[in-house]
């Protein structure tokens, strides 16, 4: 039976942010039940999610059984010390348990990993700089590159796998 991979949510919306400034990650989980018919009998296999794994593809990691909250929360966050392009993966582990034609839930022994599309987010340095308050200031987004390999983000030399 197929498990749907969670939404993974990082960064804001316009796909960018700040080099240093928290990506906030999170996931909109819920259990997923799948109805299948063995031998003529209706069976209900429920899978409910219990750890999340989130890569932020410059090397560091979290684990945590939190699935984390929109901005302002920063309980799952992390930053880049550098510019460039990375993608964010989430992989969340299930339980599972199933149900035979309306009775009680039974527990299936072990879990599965379900990884997540990658969301891309690009870590943009900024520069601030006096302008003349009397010239008006341009309100569009910083420039983003395209994604090449000149524009990939760098590893970051003090990774680490940290448990939230």
């Amino acid at each position: 039976m197929p498990i749907k991979p969670l939404a993974a949510h990082a960064g804001p919306a316009d796909g960018w942010l700040p080099v240093n400034m928290p990506n906030v990650l999170y996931t909109d989980t819920k259990a997923q039940e799948l109805e299948v018919e063995l031998l003529d009998t209706p069976v209900t296999i429920r899978a409910t999610p219990i750890s999340y794994e989130w890569d932020l593809g410059d090397g560091n990691t979290i684990t945590t059984d939190n699935p984390g909250k929109p901005y302002p929360s920063e309980v799952v966050s992390g930053t880049y010390s550098t510019e460039g392009w990375y993608d964010i993966t989430l992989t969340t582990t299930f339980t599972g348990q199933f149900a035979v034609d309306g009775g009680p839930w039974q527990d299936i022994a072990g879990s599965i990993e379900v990884a997540s599309e990658p969301v891309p987010v690009y870590s943009k340095s900024l520069e601030s700089r006096l302008v003349d308050g009397d010239v008006p200031v341009d309100d569009e987004d910083p420039w983003i590159p395209e994604r090449t390999a000149d524009t990939e983000g760098a590893q970051d030399p003090h990774a680490t796998h940290r448990t939230v």
